[in-house]
């Protein structure tokens, strides 16, 4: 008789305690990712591009800047008659 009532206390623990997990809440699903359209990238590449073209004009500047470099030394040099 001990032995039934062992096992008959064990089994209403057992289904307690998965009657306990069974009865929670469901998660909740995660939130949808924010949709991206196409208009939100274009300014960003249009941003890429007027960094790119700013580059560009500096380094233009900085070559004109050392050919002007370059000439006014040999102007400098020519010798007078």
């Amino acid at each position: 008789m001990k032995k039934l009532t062992t096992v008959f206390i064990a089994i209403l623990f057992a289904l307690s305690m998965t009657g306990l997990c069974f009865a929670q809440a469901p998660a909740a699903p995660p939130a949808p990712a924010p949709e991206k359209k196409m208009e939100e990238k274009k300014p960003a590449k249009e941003e890429k591009k007027k960094v790119k073209k700013a580059k560009k004009e500096k380094k233009a500047k900085k070559e004109k800047k050392e050919e002007m470099k370059k000439e006014e030394p040999m102007k400098k040099e020519e010798p007078k008659k």
